[in-house]
């Protein structure tokens, strides 16, 4: 099956109506280029937290971003927009009690009929804990894309997550993200930033490691105090950049055989089948971490 995968690197804030608008912008750029699935950043609607480090002030209305229902009306209203295609963004998720929800950084994989899938952030940076509670899983799930896994920002950072999405048969993994340069000695030439070259080392070991295809998003521009590195792409199964928006705004877009570049990169050394489970028991690990913490 042959797909073309659309990776955005874009501004998102607080100002929903202007959210609405660059969505249904980067809809239309991806559909004029023939995509059938359109990755958007972490946070699309309703921007990303202020700054990481602390707790945001929940005095300042606009600290942060709205809490949204999965099934509600913002999600709704993107589902108008989606046309043909497979829209993945992230989301604020409101989620338990109306009058005192639970917030999660959330991944959203829908279509114009339905939502597809969403995943829950596993890991949290410096301090997004205080705003946010952590998912548990990661899961895959059947797309018109293919088999999918989803994934935000700081997941791509730990192996396992990825792996486990692998396991359960994810042929594409989508990981949307708002990640900055570095807050301390970054360059000033994002290209050069040490925090933009990590987003990327990830993201190629992520996809040859599993032997997947990757889709990267970002968010782009600055908000607040964070300076997003953009470099939104598509990566194929061993490794190589298909597709790339470097450290600007736009649009990486690749055009994938999946099965066929899933086989040809698993042909002769298959990561996923040559795997030694038995070598890998972490049971002395986890029981000297539990008599440490004792």
């Amino acid at each position: 099956m042959t797909v073309t995968l659309a990776a955005a690197a874009a501004s998102f804030g607080r100002d929903l109506d202007d959210n609405y608008r660059t969505i249904e912008a980067l809809v239309a750029e991806a559909t004029a280029q023939g995509a059938d699935l359109l990755a958007l950043p972490e946070a699309a609607i309703g921007g990303y937290l202020s700054s990481l480090g602390g707790p945001e002030d929940t005095s300042r209305p606009e600290s942060l971003p709205p809490a949204i229902r999965v099934d509600g009306p913002e999600l709704a209203r993107v589902r108008s927009l989606a046309g043909d295609l497979v829209v993945v963004l992230g989301i604020c998720e409101a989620a338990g009690p109306v009058d005192d929800p639970v917030r999660y950084n959330t991944v959203v994989a829908l279509t114009r009929d339905r939502i597809l899938g969403v995943h829950r952030k596993v890991h949290q940076p410096l301090g997004e804990n205080m705003s946010y509670a952590a998912g548990e899983t990661f899961a895959a799930f059947d797309s018109p894309v293919g088999r999918l896994g989803l994934m935000i920002c700081y997941d791509k950072a730990f192996p396992e997550g990825a792996r486990t999405l692998a396991l359960d048969g994810a042929e594409v993994i989508v990981c949307v993200s708002a990640w900055p340069a570095a807050r301390t000695a970054g360059a000033t030439d994002l290209a050069e930033d040490r925090w933009t070259r990590r987003f990327r080392l990830f993201d190629q070991a992520r996809a040859l490691e599993n032997q997947v295809i990757w889709v990267a998003s970002n968010q782009a521009g600055t908000f607040h105090s964070l300076r997003f590195v953009s470099s939104a792409a598509v990566i194929g199964p061993g490794g190589d950049v298909l597709a790339d928006t470097g450290v600007q705004a736009g649009l990486a877009v690749a055009t994938v055989d999946v099965q066929q570049a899933l086989a040809t990169a698993r042909r002769a050394m298959f990561h996923l089948r040559d795997r030694r489970p038995d070598a890998y028991d972490l049971s002395a690990v986890v029981a000297q971490e539990e008599l440490t913490d004792a």
